[in-house]
């Protein structure tokens, strides 16, 4: 299996309903870590059912799978790497919802015959009733083992530039050894962040922590910090 291009950037997924209630949203923010500390009433609204929040970062997983499949567009799944992840809200994510969801392929870079290429899809997640748009997944894949498939050099997004200064605010967040398992739960059921032997396979010590629970994690820090919304009154 490889890529066909310029085919794969005709890729788009079929409409599907997806939803989700208020146990899957607490699920979500526990295994992202928040409720560690019971008696942290900052981060008791999402993981209690009165007045529950939803995560923003939960976004990227109540649709799992809804997006373009490795098979449609065709690239080796395991020599793949999920690369960055964006976000875009129109609209506060609910705590329980029914909505639909589509997806499509944007582009592909390619890097070269033995450096990869970079395969960008998007997701739209609506409001099943209404049909207005509730977020935009934009999820960038690098695929290792499909450089060389015709796409264009060009059109890679410029990496955010690394600060030369000392960041403004530094958080800590402790993982607990068994958070793959817990967040597995979520969603990514890939044998990588649960399985010894799978893991060791593919080159690692132990089940690694998902990209996406270091993602919600960053989330939760952004909002600890910043938001207000989880600040003690």
């Amino acid at each position: 299996m490889s890529i066909n291009y310029p085919d794969i950037l005709d890729v788009v997924s079929p409409s599907r309903r997806f939803s989700w209630t208020d146990r899957d949203t607490m699920l979500y923010a526990l295994g992202i870590g928040m409720g560690a500390d019971p008696l942290d009433e900052r981060e008791l609204p999402f993981v209690y059912e009165r007045g529950l929040r939803a995560v923003p970062t939960q976004a990227t997983v109540v649709a799992w799978a809804a997006g373009p499949t490795v098979e449609q567009m065709g690239f080796n799944a395991m020599f793949a790497l999920h690369g960055e992840e964006k976000i875009e809200l129109h609209k506060p994510l609910p705590a329980a919802a029914t909505i639909t969801a589509n997806g499509r392929v944007v582009s592909v870079v390619d890097k070269g015959a033995d450096k990869g290429a970079v395969i960008a899809w998007e997701t739209v997640l609506r409001e099943a009733d209404s049909g207005d748009k509730i977020a935009t997944l934009t999820t960038t894949c690098f695929a290792r083992g499909d450089g060389g498939c015709g796409g264009s050099a060009e059109g890679a997004a410029e990496p955010q530039p690394i600060p030369a200064r000392p960041p403004d605010l530094s958080l800590d967040f402790p993982t607990r050894p068994d958070q793959a398992l817990l967040y597995r739960l979520c969603a990514d059921r890939n044998p990588l962040h649960a399985d010894p032997k799978i893991a060791a396979k593919l080159g690692f010590p132990r089940p690694i922590l998902h990209g996406l629970c270091t993602y919600g994690i960053t989330c939760r820090a952004v909002l600890q910090a910043y938001a207000g919304s989880t600040r003690r009154a």
